[in-house]
């Protein structure tokens, strides 16, 4: 294989976001997939919730959903997109049927609700039911459907396996200050081999950074790494304080990264917490006027407030009152999974605990997915519309992921023949570092991964502190230290292009976090408790140094 592939568009990411927007501009010219991992891989595959949109129009509607999502992202979301993706949803939800994808239907749940037969589920802080969902398997299955789309499109290349390290950056050789992404530099990891693609549109479509806290739901791949690239490619980085930690990850000693989806307190499943003599009682009445359907940033802040209180480990979703065969059929995995560990939830109260989710910051866009910079784009989770402001609502990741994979391949075939202009006048960036090689390091690295996901959880979780962001922000600056001068130019490998991405990340995170002296949505700092009256986004743009 020679050191440079170029294609017409290059996508980064395999979840919803890359492979649906692969799909799209696949009517447009030749398309390759770089993805670290097998390509099944991704946050996508592990959503078990569903996909909100207004299906049920006799009960619902467009407005009922905008509503909902304004008030749980604390009135700060950009309210001309919210209403732009909110009703591009139906359309994006034919999309994804046409490709095979099965949600359940009414018929098969015997379900209150009926509008073109499917089964619509209900989530903390939607006032209508309204997400659609696949058993609770619902982000595998779409995964499969879009896989299988891609493997049988002769315009896409799919290449598994392969790293993104860096964006390839050009500037005009006439010394114009005008920047453009014309590819990037990614590692073979097989053959340690380091690659050019290049492609007169890039679409970073590389998911979340759930792996830079200790406790998360996100798979190992989850290390932010679009939002590093990004960042080291000066696109400008918004909100990343708003990081949500969903409350419910099974509690097991053996079990990892095991979510027990909202939906299961949206099918009456309410939290408590065990007293002294082995009671279990209600306690969200004491936080929220929605009880056990609070949005996810009230819920994780209540379990967080109640185990400092009372010491415990976790608490508790009991849902015992709904019978055996009900649960097996509506929650399949999820009922197998706690078998597994011995827990029957139609007769034991399934014990929970919060871990970090879904990041509602990302790098700057448009409603297209456009950062601004020539032929960059970024799509899904690791992008930030606006959409979700500063809490998102449950189930509104997969729809928003779906809309904008359409709409930015409607604006590159706008704009790509003027990105080619643009890039034929500019000088292909080169790879100078040395070839990939072993390290001899990987203790080193491993002590340095491990070190931020703990103090991450420390410092810069659910509740926070100046304090606590102070001394996150001292250790993160030692770590990037280490990693830019000491070993990341001599092993490029894919543990350290990981780490090195967590730790930009970590340091863009505790520098938003730092920045806003208040507490609104997902970031709560005791210092400021109180909700500013003026918002403003966060803005982080690349620092020299690094």
């Amino acid at each position: 294989m020679n050191n440079s592939l170029n294609f017409d568009f290059l996508v980064i990411g395999s979840g919803i976001a890359g492979l649906s927007t692969a799909l799209h501009l696949s009517q447009q010219g030749k398309v390759a997939i770089v993805t670290k991992r097998n390509i099944e891989e991704s946050n996508t595959k592990y959503a078990q919730g569903g996909i909100a949109c207004v299906i049920d129009r006799l009960n619902d509607s467009y407005e009922k959903h905008c509503a909902d999502t304004l008030l749980a992202g604390g009135n700060v979301c950009d309210e001309e997109i919210v209403r732009k993706i909110i009703k591009e949803g139906p359309v994006a939800i034919e999309h994804l049927i046409s490709l095979g994808i099965k949600f359940t239907k009414s018929n098969e749940m015997n379900s209150r609700t009926k509008s073109n037969d499917f089964d619509l589920g209900k989530e903390g802080g939607h006032t209508e039911r309204r997400v659609l969902h696949a058993g609770d398997i619902t982000g595998f299955e779409i995964e499969k459907g879009l896989v299988e789309g891609c493997k049988k499109n002769s315009n896409i290349e799919i290449f598994e396996k392969y790293i993104a390290i860096d964006l390839l950056s050009s500037k005009s050789n006439n010394n114009s200050n005008e920047n453009s992404i014309q590819g990037a530099f990614v590692l073979d990891i097989d053959n340690n081999k380091v690659i050019s693609f290049t492609a007169g549109s890039t679409i970073v479509a590389s998911g979340g950074a759930g792996k830079i806290y200790l406790y998360t739901s996100n798979p190992d791949i989850a290390c932010g790494s679009g939002v590093a690239m990004c960042y080291r490619a000066n696109a400008q980085i918004a909100n990343m304080e708003f990081f949500q930690f969903h409350p419910t990850i099974l509690f097991h000693p053996d079990a990892k990264s095991f979510l027990i989806s909202e939906t299961v307190r949206g099918e009456g499943g309410t939290l408590k917490k065990i007293t002294p003599d082995g009671k279990f009682v209600e306690f969200m009445d004491e936080y929220h006027k929605l009880k056990s359907l609070a949005p996810r940033d009230i819920v994780a802040r209540a379990i967080d407030n109640e185990l400092k209180k009372s010491g415990d480990d976790c608490v508790y979703i009991d849902i015992t009152h709904r019978d055996e065969e009900y649960l097996k059929k509506r929650f399949p995995n999820i009922f197998e999974k706690c078998m597994e560990y011995g827990i029957n939830m139609s007769k034991t109260p399934i014990p929970v605990v919060p871990a970090a989710h879904y990041s509602c910051g990302g790098v700057q866009t448009d409603v297209n997915g456009w950062t601004g910079i020539t032929g960059l784009y970024v799509v899904g989770e690791a992008a930030h519309t606006g959409f979700h402001g500063a809490n998102r609502l449950a189930s509104n990741s997969l729809l928003e992921a779906s809309v904008i994979s359409k709409l930015a391949a409607i604006d590159i075939s706008k704009k790509v023949e003027g990105f080619k202009k643009i890039q034929a006048k500019q000088e292909v960036q080169k790879w100078t570092c040395g070839d990939a090689t072993n390290s001899d390091e990987l203790v080193v690295i491993s002590h340095n991964w491990d070190e931020i996901r703990r103090f991450m959880w420390d410092y810069v979780g659910i509740v926070r502190t100046q304090k606590r962001l102070e001394r996150a922000k001292t250790r993160i600056r030692n770590i990037r230290y280490e990693i830019n001068r000491y070993y990341w130019d001599f092993n490029i490998t894919s543990d350290l292009i990981e780490l090195r991405n967590i730790a930009s990340v970590a340091e863009i995170i505790i520098d938003s976090a730092l920045q806003r002296k208040e507490s609104r949505g997902l970031h709560y700092n005791s210092d400021y408790p109180k909700t500013s009256e003026k918002y403003k986004n966060t803005i982080i743009e690349k620092n020299k140094e690094f």
